[in-house]
């Protein structure tokens, strides 16, 4: 049995980041009522093109990544009729989980006393750029201003002497995190609810789940005053330690190393290596020499990881006591064997996902296809206890889809 099973969300938001939170509060087993203009629908429905990919026809994985496995109802909140509906669904729902900003939830009349006035059990989740207080809580914002930009992560990434910022590494990067992230906050309302019967307003922010990934950098920069700059590109890595690094090899691609303790591998590096030769050089005796000789030893480690492919070098290091890994792009993961392995890529339809990353008594989730546009209105309808008479009266009044 899943473990949010018999639970449901009630999902009034758009785009990637809360959605996304939906989506996995979906793959847990929850009931996800996904709530989208009774005309126009998630403006994500709309997005085809991501930099050169563009995605003709269904599926689209731009919509199915934060939308898989929920049901799509279409109604105009701006209504009465429509509000009227939001507050029916509401009062059979566990959560409320919104991207709307404060004074569209205010003038909607959806806002935390609006929902808790017909469900006062009800778990009211909210995602926001900013955080819920402070000047500028009523701003929205993206992934890429909010958790990209002032969040520290571009300006950290980024090398001195290169212009502007380098750019997230793929769309929706920040909101999936910061989905992530509200969904674990509504598991653990939902938890505190079944114990002590009281409910939560969950808050997640794209800033403040920013400040989290970099929390331990952000950590480090502010006790000592110092910010963390990233290095030139090319650059080894650890300017102490050659095995902890980035090594290109014969054909064009490049594996990490990072071992952190260098004395502790280094004769088993060498021996993978085919230069046992380098186990007894007095220049990386100990950890002191290796430090000393770290320019030395990355000169090596260079020429002889240059000589084979990444596909022999994954073979040769397969024995390899320390940590590294292959470095691969959007497309060759979905070749990793050990990604495989676990289900980390599961079919959803006609197209493959990645799962969240939470597995429960060591079970890939089962993924379900997003919804078409409205697709399930009257059996959502019906199941709110609505009879006929009313449905086609909220659809002659363009309410609901």
């Amino acid at each position: 049995m899943s473990p949010l099973a018999g639970i449901r969300v009630l999902e009034v938001a758009m785009y990637g980041f809360v959605p996304s939170a939906g989506a996995v509060l979906a793959d847990w087993g929850a009931d996800v009522i996904k709530v989208e203009h009774a005309v126009t629908g998630d403006p994500q429905r709309g997005l085809r093109q991501i930099g050169r990919q563009r995605v003709d026809g269904d599926p689209n994985p731009n919509v199915e990544h934060a939308n898989r496995g929920k049901r799509s109802i279409g109604i105009d909140i701006s209504v009465p009729e429509g509000r009227q509906v939001i507050l029916d669904l509401a009062r059979e729902s566990d959560v409320f989980l919104t991207s709307y900003l404060p004074q569209v939830r205010a003038k909607l009349g959806i806002d935390v006393d609006d929902i808790r006035a017909v469900n006062p059990s009800i778990i009211y989740a909210r995602g926001s750029a900013l955080g819920p207080r402070g000047a500028e809580s009523d701003r929205g914002g993206y992934d890429m201003t909010a958790f990209w930009a002032r969040a520290g992560i571009a300006a950290t990434l980024t090398p001195p002497g290169v212009e502007g910022m380098i750019t997230p590494p793929g769309p929706a990067f920040g909101d999936t995190i910061s989905g992530t992230n509200l969904a674990g906050g509504i598991a653990a309302a939902l938890l505190k609810r079944e114990r002590t019967g009281e409910p939560s307003v969950v808050d997640v922010s794209l800033l403040g789940s920013g400040l989290w990934s970099m929390g331990h950098g952000v950590a480090l920069s502010v006790h000592l005053n110092d910010p963390m700059v990233a290095p030139a590109p090319g650059a080894h890595g650890a300017p102490t330690n050659p095995l902890s690094g980035i090594y290109g090899t014969s054909d064009g691609r490049y594996l990490s190393f990072v071992m952190l303790q260098a004395a502790r591998f280094w004769p088993d590096v060498c021996r993978h290596i085919d230069r046992p030769d380098l186990v007894d050089d007095p220049r990386f005796a100990d950890a002191q020499s290796i430090a000393a000789n770290t320019e030395q030893a990355v000169a090596i480690l260079r020429e002889v990881i240059g000589t084979r492919t990444l596909a022999e070098w994954t073979e040769t290091f397969a024995t390899l006591a320390g940590p590294w890994a292959p470095i691969q792009d959007s497309l060759q993961v979905a070749d990793d064997a050990q990604i495989r392995a676990n289900e980390y890529l599961v079919k959803a339809g006609e197209i493959e996902l990645v799962a969240n990353p939470v597995q429960f008594d060591v079970t890939a989730p089962e993924l379900r296809p997003g919804p078409e546009f409205a697709a399930q209105t009257e059996e959502i309808l019906i199941e709110a206890g609505l009879d006929w008479d009313r449905i086609i009266a909220l659809k002659t009044a363009g309410a609901v889809t």
